[in-house]
């Protein structure tokens, strides 16, 4: 008997030790901790059905991606209740409708009782539903909806609100830019037409905040920088428009050289085939950034040829700068898991996921106030998309963190029957020079 105890005593005590050292390498709950949720809750907000659900449900894949990711590391570190904790994603679905929008993001607060908002799509939309987060003082990463009023309103307090797009003063201002600086010479010089001449600019541009934007956008950046460029025609459409030859036909009377179209992906691809196949409107189309989308170079065929695109991230070329490796592995990532590449509007939407849970850790807890004030002191390493400096972070006045923006030509290839983009502005990340297409026809002298 004394000898079996002699044995049993040892391994009790092995037993206890091996138990306590488990116990030690888990974090402890210390007294006072509050009781952690499942999962950190991220709403999504997009349009996942209607005339923009292409872009809604590349945000959703790139969203999915993020979490899976992120989830793969152990989670989201919070110091509150001193443990890693996965992100969960809830769908907010906007319809492509500022009904659905308000309708989503409700669900998404009041029922989902989700701690972060990501996407929002459409400015219009954006602007409707954004109401129903500021009542609730709900931290949202907008990552879609482009005008500046989204920040810079002043009917709702919008302080938890964090634009992490370029603004339609952002692109617009590049945008008219390289229009002044490369292809006003270029039709110059090839028709010889005066250095002095002004370039003949039509913009058609979707009613609402977004395109009114653009408009306005326009006419600030060439005011601002003194640009040799005059509006000769504005037309207006509604959201969804897909006969877009009778205004195509009133543009193409006022004579242009360029055309700039504010539409989302679901509009420029009828707007561009219409103008060149049916008006005969042979002239540089411009298009924003939210069309660089495999799906736009799909549908837009041989008609999208020479055409112009502003863009920050596109699934088919890579600019020369630091954070162009880990878009190559976002790119092979996505591809592996959708069968496709993302869109522009996947890859700031796949950030926001990043930023959100990054504002979370830094936090260090779920309440929404104090992520806010993280979001407010956040700066991080850029993601996907090339940074102004590398980093990551929000304004002082509006809270708008801000793009290195490019912009490409597209190119048709017709073994593959789709164009393909080149870079060919700023001059330091330029791949190839800008070319007038043969068959181009600018206005008068």
């Amino acid at each position: 008997m004394r000898k079996t105890c002699k044995i049993l005593l040892p391994l009790l005590l092995l037993a206890l030790i091996a138990g306590c050292a488990q116990k030690a390498e888990e974090p402890q709950k210390t007294p006072g901790t509050p009781e952690a949720p499942e999962a950190i809750r991220i709403g999504l907000v997009a349009p996942l059905t209607g005339p923009a659900s292409t872009t809604g449900n590349d945000m959703l894949e790139a969203a999915e991606l993020a979490i899976e990711e992120i989830n793969a590391q152990g989670g989201v570190y919070v110091k509150e209740y001193n443990k890693k904790l996965p992100l969960k994603l809830y769908r907010g679905d906007t319809e492509t409708s500022t009904q659905g929008g308000v309708k989503a993001v409700t669900k998404l607060i009041t029922e989902d009782k989700v701690h972060v908002l990501v996407g929002g799509f459409s400015s219009s939309i954006t602007y409707a539903d954004q109401v129903v987060a500021a009542e609730h003082r709900m931290p949202f990463i907008i990552t879609g909806a482009s005008s500046p009023l989204i920040t810079r309103r002043t009917d709702i307090d919008t302080s938890t609100f964090f634009h992490h797009c370029p603004t339609t003063d952002d692109y617009s201002e590049a945008t008219m830019l390289f229009v002044d600086q490369v292809i006003r010479p270029a039709i110059n010089k090839k028709f010889g037409f005066s250095d002095d001449r002004k370039l003949r600019l039509a913009v058609v541009y979707q009613e609402g905040k977004y395109g009114e934007g653009v408009l306005e956008g326009v006419k600030k950046a060439i005011e601002k920088h003194n640009l040799k460029i005059t509006l000769v025609a504005e037309e207006k459409f509604k959201r969804g428009e897909s006969d877009f030859r009778t205004i195509l036909t009133a543009v193409k009377a006022a004579k242009p050289d360029v055309v700039y179209p504010a539409t989302f992906l679901n509009e420029q691809v009828p707007l561009v085939t219409q103008g060149r196949r049916d008006v005969g409107l042979n002239t540089i189309y411009l298009a924003v950034e939210a069309t660089d989308d495999p799906d736009y170079y799909r549908d837009v065929g041989e008609w999208g040829d020479y055409s112009i695109q502003e863009s920050r991230f596109s699934p088919y070329t890579t600019p020369p700068t630091p954070v162009g490796e880990r878009a190559k592995r976002f790119k092979e990532a996505f591809y592996k898991k959708y069968g496709d590449y993302p869109s522009m509007m996947g890859a700031s939407t796949y950030e926001g996921v990043y930023i959100a849970a990054k504002a979370i850790e830094l936090a260090g807890s779920l309440d929404k106030a104090k992520i806010v004030e993280a979001l407010n002191q956040l700066e991080m390493e850029e993601i996907v998309e090339p940074m102004k400096d590398g980093k990551i972070k929000f304004s002082e006045d509006y809270r708008e963190s801000k793009f290195e923006l490019y912009m490409q030509q597209l190119r048709y290839n017709p073994e593959i029957g789709e164009p393909r983009p080149v870079i060919v502005w700023p001059e330091h990340l330029k791949e190839a020079d800008f070319e007038l297409p043969p068959w181009y026809e600018p206005g008068p002298p």
